[in-house]
């Protein structure tokens, strides 16, 4: 279906059989073959919708990776009917593709992007409270991995463009040099020609930035806060300053708060962080600065950790401890690291190096030699034999630079030299070993762009400090964390795998993994001074995975159905029992589930015992999609990649290709006559209790032997 508005046709809709479990990417698939076949028709359309009635998701034309597919919400719609009217009445429809559809370059490619349905609200409230004369603060509180970035360029690009604010100045405030030069990329590759982004001024010193702030300059500045030092009061008292400021958590504390309200006391000051607000005393104080005017849990806009899972927009975490020898003692992290930043609720990275940094303790545990080696074979092998297979990348979270340079060293010693790179900051004084790792900037753009490629070397980073925030890069999975962290400096590094992520290539990602050698997963509740509802979901440990595939493979038998018999009779078998559309459905979902369990697990002790099972189940599930859903063995994209190994291990073992041809020639058919009729010769009978679905004139659906 096309929706035209003014004879101008802006929206197309696939939509697909309720009772189709592969509906959503059946329709997907078919959004991409108008891309292809016919450009012309998809040139004006602005956005897409897909559903099966059940679910209903949306994004924009010329993307359509399952990366840029969203699943639409609305809080008023009680039902489908309603949910799609919100959707599609002409005054969204206009908002949502002249302020929330976005074109940005990156890595060299054009893309398009169209926000997601907790993007937008924020970005309308946030412009609501600019407008609004009595109330100047707000706090917007949008989880890792929601598109926190692309929400404040959204918001700034709306409070410059809107009419209403008469040409106001809008200043983004980050509290690293490194995030600046982030934000200022992310704007380049926003701020086409003509945006009210494209015009943007990067104060480079304390004496610019104050400058353009003295002549009132319009338009979008961005800074670190850092620039606010010791600037005096009332440099500009204009109520036409709005103020965006980046990690609000950590920005605002001490003296370059003071410094920066003192000098623009009139501007309106909206916070984003990427997690909750801690329950310290500074964290309160977080509050108390922007959610003044939002009692009483201090939020203008909150998207949590569960909602954006239940979305969609990041996967889950599951956490593994390292083996007890490689874990990191438990009275010398709560004694040196945990209890001496008990109170503190700690919102920078440079506050853990320099509690690091004073343990003599800590130091030689985490740098020890021997400790190193073991580490590092530990995390070879389990990459290897983990992760690797699924397609997927890792980092290596090492305590400091000089750590850094002994697991890429040791780490040679077990994976060839190019799998892996280090990434740190350089020093002057940096000794040879050190060194020898410093990159150009050019450089390291080109290790960072190669690392988001699955199919790219390096396939590990090792890092310390850098990429631990800002750093985008969904093809990562699993995170080796051999630094102590907690609070904020916690979840943001955590949150580097928690991006979804698919390809045509058959990865999908379900889960985000943290193998913890210091142990702070098993103090959890002393490492996140969060209210308890703010973190809830975060991370799960693999144990609750285990016993979930057990509970899983255990509670069906569907391996009953061709028990006792071989080959053509188990078959046979398997078609009858699979003849009702609903028992297949049933199935699918049962073993999908229990296929990503066993994805994320695989190879691991506590499969043993089903290894069996599960291969004879892979086999009939194949065997039941390629017969009745009409597609070749083998060709199967919800299979995962650790499955599809399994598969092609059998087929490699039995030395029996799958889709293997057969010549039916005169003879093989006079062999055929001879012998006795099987039982699906006479039409095979639908299970007790399920009506056979029947084609036209009467026969049953579905392959016959």
């Amino acid at each position: 279906m096309v929706f035209f508005i003014n004879g101008v046709p802006l929206l197309i809709f696939e939509t697909k059989a309720a009772q189709r479990q592969e509906a959503i990417a059946e329709a997907l698939d078919q959004l991409a073959r108008y891309h292809r076949e016919a450009p012309e028709m998809m040139a004006v359309l602005q956005l897409y919708g897909l559903t099966n009635l059940l679910r209903f998701y949306y994004g924009a034309t010329w993307n359509v990776s399952r990366g840029g597919l969203f699943n639409w919400k609305e809080e008023q719609a009680g039902d489908f009917e309603t949910l799609v009217k919100h959707f599609v009445q002409p005054g969204r429809v206009l908002r949502i593709i002249a302020d929330f559809i976005l074109f940005s370059h990156r890595d060299g490619e054009l893309q398009k992007t169209v926000l997601r349905p907790h993007q937008m609200r924020a970005a309308e409230r946030v412009v609501r409270r600019a407008k609004d004369p009595q109330k100047r603060r707000g706090l917007v509180w949008h989880t890792q991995g929601s598109g926190k970035t692309y929400t404040m360029l959204t918001v700034a690009r709306k409070l410059l463009e809107d009419p209403d604010l008469k040409n106001p100045t809008v200043l983004m405030l980050v509290d690293r040099n490194e995030l600046e030069q982030q934000l200022s990329a992310n704007i380049e590759a926003v701020g086409s020609a003509g945006s009210a982004l494209a015009g943007a001024v990067v104060a480079d010193s304390k004496r610019e930035l104050r400058e353009l702030l003295e002549r009132d300059h319009r338009g979008l500045i961005v800074s670190t806060i850092h620039k606010f030092d010791d600037m005096p009061p009332n440099v500009n008292p204009s109520r036409h300053i709005y103020v965006l400021i980046d990690e609000a958590h950590r920005s605002t504390s001490g003296d370059l708060g003071n410094h920066l309200m003192g000098a623009l006391p009139n501007a309106t000051y909206i916070g984003f962080t990427g997690t909750p607000i801690d329950r310290s005393a500074h964290g309160q104080g977080t509050f108390k600065v922007f959610g003044i005017d939002d009692p009483p849990k201090g939020y203008l806009d909150k998207y949590s950790i569960r909602e954006s899972i239940k979305d969609g927009t990041t996967v889950p975490l599951r956490y593994t401890l390292a083996p007890n020898d490689l874990l990191l003692d438990r009275d010398v992290l709560d004694r040196e690291f945990l209890e001496v930043l008990r109170d503190s609720g700690v919102s920078d990275l440079e506050e853990i190096d320099r509690t690091i940094g004073r343990s003599v303790v800590l130091q030689n545990l985490l740098k020890s030699r021997d400790r190193v080696e073991k580490v590092a074979a530990y995390v070879a092998r389990h990459f290897r034999e983990n992760v690797e297979p699924m397609g997927y990348k890792a980092f290596l979270v090492a305590a400091d630079r000089e750590a850094c340079a002994l697991y890429k060293a040791a780490l040679d010693r077990h994976l060839p030299p190019e799998h892996s790179r280090v990434v740190i900051s350089a020093a002057h004084n940096d000794p040879p070993e050190l060194a020898r790792h410093h990159m150009s900037e050019e450089e390291e753009q080109r290790v960072r762009r190669a690392f988001r490629h699955p199919d790219e070397l390096p396939k590990i980073l090792i890092v310390t400090e850098k990429l631990l925030t800002g750093y985008d890069a969904p093809i990562l999975y699993c995170m080796y964390l051999d630094k102590p962290m907690r609070d904020h400096v916690l979840l943001q590094a955590i949150a580097r795998v928690n991006r979804p992520y698919e390809d045509s290539a058959g990865r999908r990602k379900t889960s985000g993994l943290i193998v913890d050698f210091v142990g702070v997963f098993d103090r959890l509740e002393k490492a996140l001074a969060f209210d308890s509802e703010d973190v809830s979901g975060l991370v799960e440990h693999l144990d609750v995975l285990r016993e979930h595939f057990r509970q899983l493979i255990e509670e069906r038998d569907y391996l009953g159905v061709w028990r006792g018999r071989s080959g053509d009779k188990a078959v046979e078998a398997v078609l009858s029992y699979f003849l009702d559309p609903e028992v297949r459905e049933e199935f699918y979902r049962w073993f999908r589930d229990l296929q990503e369990v066993y994805e994320i697990l695989s190879p691991d002790p506590c499969l043993s015992p089903y290894q069996q099972r599960y291969e004879e189940l892979a086999r009939m599930y194949e065997l039941v999609r390629s017969s009745f859903d009409s597609r070749p063995l083998g060709t199967d994209r919800s299979l995962l990649r650790k499955t599809i190994e399994l598969l092609r291990e059998q087929v490699r073992s039995t030395g029996v290709a799958a889709g293997e041809e057969h010549v039916l020639d005169a003879d093989a058919l006079a062999r055929l006559a001879r012998e006795d009729r099987p039982d699906s010769r006479q039409g095979v009978q639908p299970r007790q209790g399920h009506q056979a679905d029947r084609r036209p004139g009467g026969r049953p659906s579905g392959p016959t032997c």
